[in-house]
């Protein structure tokens, strides 16, 4: 009953204040305004979802919360609304004409991954009959849109710097970008890296963390995280031309597993059904998500963040949870349809004006 009540209001609120009309403004309109597209809310939106889980083929299981038998609607029913100016409608059709026969690479970890199978479904859900092609080969995925020779990659790495084997065991360099040579060619490069970064015991992939001849068993894991972000963007502005390629890094995505957070100590995300409606976020913004804003101010070729921390925070109620196949209670990624759409549309705005 509070649901249905909550959806009511929302569908109320969102006609009575003219939010409804997404593409009243065009995309540079957004653009010469100036509009901070992250500052916002979330609001009810009939016409959410933006595709069918079950009619994209490229949604893994670790995402499919409907496949699991979620059996909550709500949380696919949101759409993020800046305070300014409104955000256009994705259109597939529109994005393939503009980077037809272009490469479009995601770098990073499963955060990413969630990323790439998001737009991978929402071009797909755009086209009357869609061909296209799913292949992994050495390391890279690629989902290729074959009519507009449109491709689609992800390059897995969790740290964008080098992890290692040597005789002493696995290790983590933190001033080292030796698998580099992958991303270069690419019209679009689309960064991630953190989620690992805290890992520790049996989960933490990596012996030993160096830097330079020193050689360390562990160190602060922020100050790791800073190094190595900091040897990302030197190879940015050594490795790439801003008039050939256009480079984003995805920004911090929250984890919700401690309900402190949003002033619900007794809760995780496996039991919210709402997103946080209000529009100061209790936890604050994460101290990663400062190491990397000041780290992009430091590449000198262009590049854009896509800012997605605060209105990701507000999103607890957008993971699996327990309707996947980890079998277990994820608070770290997110379904699909879902939160990775927004981020996505968030990338299409930026890309198309």
């Amino acid at each position: 009953m509070r649901v249905l009540l909550l959806s009511l209001f929302l569908m109320f609120f969102v006609r009575t204040n003219n939010y409804v009309n997404a593409t009243n403004y065009s995309i540079d309109a957004i653009s010469n305004i100036g509009c901070n597209i992250y500052s916002g809310k979330w609001i009810y939106d009939s016409s959410y979802p933006m595709y069918d889980f079950s009619k994209c083929p490229f949604i893994d299981n670790q995402f499919n919360c409907k496949k699991y038998n979620r059996p909550d609607n709500l949380y696919l029913k949101y759409r993020w609304q800046p305070f300014s100016c409104n955000l256009p409608r994705f259109n597939g059709l529109v994005f393939l004409e503009k980077y037809k026969g272009k490469k479009i690479m995601f770098v990073g970890d499963s955060l990413s991954l969630n990323m790439w199978e998001s737009l991978g479904c929402m071009i797909h859900s755009s086209l009357p009959n869609p061909k296209t092609s799913l292949t992994k080969k050495n390391g890279i995925a690629e989902i290729l849109f074959l009519d507009y020779g449109v491709s689609l990659l992800m390059y897995r790495t969790p740290f964008l710097v080098d992890m290692v084997k040597e005789n002493i065991g696995t290790i983590l360099k933190l001033d080292s970008i030796s698998d580099g040579n992958a991303w270069k060619g690419m019209d679009v490069l689309i960064f991630n890296s953190w989620h690992w970064w805290i890992h520790t015991g049996t989960s933490q992939p990596w012996d030993y963390i160096q830097e330079g001849s020193q050689i360390a068993k562990d160190m602060n894991r922020l100050v790791a995280f800073n190094k190595g972000m900091n040897t990302w963007a030197r190879w940015v502005n050594k490795n790439i031309d801003p008039s050939k390629t256009k480079v984003f890094f995805q920004g911090i995505s929250p984890t919700h597993y401690q309900g402190k957070d949003w002033n619900e100590p007794s809760k995780s995300c496996k039991v919210e059904t709402q997103p946080f409606l209000d529009t100061k976020y209790p936890g604050g913004t994460p101290e990663e998500a400062i190491v990397v804003n000041k780290v992009m101010k430091k590449v000198k070729n262009k590049a854009y963040l896509l800012n997605i921390t605060t209105l990701s925070q507000y999103r607890k109620d957008a993971h699996p949870g327990f309707y996947s196949d980890t079998h277990g209670s994820d608070c770290s990624h997110w379904c699909l349809p879902g939160l990775p759409d927004t981020w996505n549309l968030l990338l299409y705005t930026s890309l198309i004006s």
